[in-house]
């Protein structure tokens, strides 16, 4: 059952928009300082040394296993050299970088401040952008795929409800880049980024990481000509069904507060921007205590429901690696924790949060960006999914592969 506000009951904007974005480009310096410092945390800090997120600022070792159960990529390599191979040399050369670029850990889910490598799909002749999307179908799941074209075409259908940005609020205000050279033996990877969506995809010795995921959407559910498309529906289903299983007796083990209204939160987990996300842009080396309900600690069923929920994030991968990746959550049982903030009912807005030392999920609702609600609202979703100490963007498995094959690197 779907417990999602219908579309008529929007907010609809009552005038033009206020952010000075221009053709997918923001420009901080002209925002408020706050708002500027928010925006620009992924630009700030991507040439930062790269450590991971971490408990304790200390990341964790041993906990990835790059001989685990492998998945096939021939077929994401072959697409992507047939993506490559139909590029002008002038365009490759910005739509290809080396496996070890700096730019993996540079991407907003914002609209960016700075001009982006990679090529713009909306750039794209439509048989060059055909050959980029089949790299990321051939990569993910059939329905992370679908998800993540649905999160696309909504960020068109925003522009559309609000009849404005319409050179930035597109399905294809997006770019693509290809790291490395693709091969089945090789590392490789590409990073899809914009507007609610940003992916990072690495193959490294049979494995496929897919971390740091950033998802969302606003609205979650299409209007006018896109009626009848959603996007996120699982995130917040799957997530309610388990929530109301867990015994009230046992709610100061898990909730963070019972609501996600300004009001009500410390100012730090007020703000429009990140909400109460703490793991988006800008946050490759965040320092995260866990917090909530132990899960080897709950009895079977609700054990079950939370493998259920963590499967909603899993399953975007191809279903080898979603298999893999799940054996590892479930290896840090005794370690993952389950927290939640907000309401449970069929319309209040809330947060939660999976962590555990292989992965961790964000959820939040948020108030309006370029819709009018000033308070957090269920139809306007954020996600998040990393891999914990050291494994973002693969980095893990990668220095394991280095160690082996080139004697460290």
């Amino acid at each position: 059952m779907s417990h999602h506000r219908t579309p008529a009951a929007f907010p609809l904007p009552t005038g033009r928009g206020a952010l000075p974005i221009v053709d997918a480009h923001l420009f901080a310096d002209l925002l408020p300082p706050e708002a500027a410092f928010e925006l620009t945390a992924g630009e700030r800090r991507y040439r930062e040394p790269y450590v991971g997120i971490t408990d304790d600022g200390t990341p964790r070792t041993g906990l990835y296993r790059l001989d685990g159960p492998g998945s096939s990529t021939a077929v994401a390599s072959t697409a992507a050299r047939a993506y490559l191979d139909g590029l002008p040399p002038h365009q490759r050369a910005v739509g290809a970088l080396p496996m070890d670029a700096a730019e993996w850990r540079l991407w907003t889910n914002a609209i960016p401040t700075w001009h982006p490598k990679g090529m713009r799909l909306d750039r794209l002749p439509d048989r060059d952008r055909e050959r980029a999307l089949a790299v990321v179908e051939a990569s993910l799941s059939k329905g992370g795929y679908g998800e993540v074209r649905a999160v696309m075409a909504l960020n068109q259908n925003l522009g559309e409800l609000i009849d404005d940005y319409r050179d930035t609020l597109t399905e294809f205000a997006y770019w693509f880049t290809v790291f490395g050279t693709p091969s089945g033996d090789s590392p490789w990877g590409w990073q899809l980024m914009g507007h609610h969506v940003d992916l990072h995809c690495v193959f490294v010795g049979g494995q496929v990481v897919l971390a740091p995921v950033f998802l969302g959407a606003e609205p979650t559910t299409g209007t006018g000509r896109f009626t009848g498309l959603s996007a996120l529906d699982r995130e917040t289903d799957v997530a309610l069904s388990f929530r109301r299983t867990l015994d009230a007796d046992r709610e100061s083990e898990f909730l963070m507060g019972p609501s996600l209204r300004a009001e009500d939160l410390p100012p730090e987990l007020a703000g429009p921007w990140n909400g109460r996300h703490l793991a988006g842009a800008g946050g490759d080396n965040l320092v995260l205590a866990p917090e909530g309900i132990v899960a080897d600690s709950l009895p079977a069923d609700q054990r079950d429901g939370l493998v259920e929920l963590i499967r909603v994030y899993l399953d975007r991968l191809p279903p080898a690696q979603a298999e893999n990746t799940l054996a590892l959550v479930r290896d840090h049982f005794g370690e993952t924790r389950f927290a939640w903030r907000g309401g449970s009912d069929d319309d209040a807005p809330f947060y939660y949060r999976i962590h555990s030392p292989v992965l961790l999920v964000e959820y939040d609702n948020h108030p309006g960006v370029f819709l009018t609600n000033t308070e957090p609202a269920r139809f306007h979703v954020h996600t998040i999914v990393r891999s914990p100490n050291g494994n973002d963007y693969g980095r893990d498995l990668l220095a394991q592969h280095y160690r082996i094959h080139h004697g460290g690197r």
